[in-house]
């Protein structure tokens, strides 16, 4: 498809304009569609302390990692210059369920993602750059080490560039264990330092001591690869794209899962509704009806059918009751068991615990051997005051969002559906709601 800059339409195809271009990982084809404009451009504002900063501060872009704080204003926090050096942090250890943008973005478009790396690096003053992927991904790991392997030997990365051929710009790619927690910053860190992933306590935050005690930005893979288009397109290009939300301008890959026709990427202006991306995928599957979504991953408030037509934006969606996120959308219809597929949220929130704080690891315990009850159609009545009880408890005393993430979807569920978690108490939810009639494909068995 082609990418016309002009007025947004429903899709904005930005980040994903290539994805479906010839070859589309190698540099030679990113060249092609333009690519490494942004850095030259970078380039040339470079001598200009701030530039860089204030420009993306300008056009609004917001993290897209989870939580969208101001990218812009995330760089200037960094402190003053002092002969040392400064990092950029790539977080690529994309693991929660239902979130999916990140990987399939990797694969298709890396060149896209170390442009944006090396122009970020001009902008705080920093030599070197970290990917921090998820180790399983192995696929993926290797495209990123081709793809910086390629940006060096074409002179993109090293040392002595730019015009004055005296900055050095280096990537290095790291492949983690796989473990959830990394995708908390400062766990991350650790991580990349060589040690047990587990969050540090804040203060110090990352922009004064983070990598190696060093000045460090920390950002999305989504939030970085959208900095070389704010570049070449400018400011108002950028603005104009989400300009009826209230703060949250630009374009996003919004990932659309489950009981949709047609589930997959799409990369949309901020201010699209549930309503068109549903239509937008093909309406939900012949024969049904929704009945609830995750709209932002599984680590915040569900919604439902009533939540249609609020305009995706952050604000807007806080105002609705839930998380904008990473936007990976879940879509179940009436077939689903919300007790079921809460259960196997809180399996995964159970087992990703780092233990480090006592909220979260006995809390998370404690939340899936109670759903567990529900779902087997063994709990008592008064089990769910309880396990409402024990994840308001973790909710806001852990050491990080983990504890909160495991904690909202259990509370969201009772408040929406508590007449399942009462129906629990008597049936299986495998008897309620058979598994069967929720498979896309008959070539799924189900056990």
């Amino acid at each position: 498809m082609t990418m016309a800059y002009s007025a947004p339409g429903t899709l904005a195809p930005v980040l994903t304009d290539m994805w479906d271009k010839e070859r589309s990982w190698t540099l030679d084809t990113y060249r092609a569609n333009g690519g490494y404009t942004g850095l030259e451009k970078a380039w040339e504002m470079a001598s200009e302390p701030g530039a860089i900063t204030n420009l993306i501060k300008e056009s609004g872009l917001r993290g897209r990692g989870g939580a969208g704080f101001p990218t812009g204003l995330k760089w200037s926090f960094l402190p003053p210059a002092d002969g040392g050096p400064r990092y950029l942090v790539v977080n690529a250890d994309e693991s929660e369920p239902g979130t999916c943008k990140d990987i399939p973005h990797l694969m298709a478009n890396p060149h896209l993602l170390i442009e944006g790396m090396a122009i970020c690096l001009l902008a705080i003053g920093g030599n070197h750059g970290f990917i921090y992927l998820r180790g399983e991904v192995v696929h993926v790991y290797r495209r990123l080490l081709a793809a910086v392997r390629e940006a060096r030997e074409a002179g993109l990365l090293g040392k002595g560039k730019g015009p004055n051929g005296d900055y050095d710009l280096n990537i290095t790619v790291h492949a983690g264990a796989g473990a959830y927690i990394c995708g908390e910053e400062t766990a991350l860190l650790d991580s990349l330092e060589g040690y047990r992933g587990q969050p540090r306590l804040k203060p110090p935050f990352p922009a004064a001591e983070g990598l190696y005690a060093r000045p460090t930005v920390i950002n999305n893979v989504e939030s970085i690869s959208s900095v070389p288009g704010i570049l070449v397109h400018g400011t108002e290009w950028f603005q104009a794209m989400g300009a009826e939300t209230k703060n949250s301008r630009g374009h996003g890959i919004f990932s659309i899962s489950g009981h949709v026709k047609h589930p997959g990427q799409y990369e949309a202006p901020f201010g699209i509704t549930m309503r068109q991306l549903i239509e937008l995928a093909g309406g939900i599957r012949e024969g049904h009806e929704l009945k609830f979504y995750a709209i932002g991953g599984s680590s915040a408030p569900l919604f439902t059918p009533d939540h249609l037509d609020i305009p995706l934006g952050y604000e807007e969606v806080a105002e609705g009751g839930s998380m904008l996120a990473t936007r990976a959308i879940q879509v179940f219809d009436e077939t689903v068991s919300v007790v079921r597929v809460v259960s196997r949220w809180a399996d995964f929130y159970q087992h990703e615990s780092c233990g480090k704080c006592t909220p979260c690891r006995e809390g998370t315990f404690w939340m899936r051997q109670i759903m567990h009850r529900f779902e087997t159609g063994t709990a008592k009545e008064s089990d769910i005051d309880l396990i409402y009880e024990i994840a308001s408890n973790i909710a806001g005393r852990s050491f990080c969002a983990l504890g909160d993430a495991a904690a909202t979807p259990i509370r969201s569920a009772i408040d929406l559906f508590r007449d399942e978690f009462v129906l629990g108490t008597k049936k299986a939810a495998s008897e309620l709601y058979p598994p069967e009639k929720s498979v896309l494909f008959s070539e799924v068995g189900v056990k």
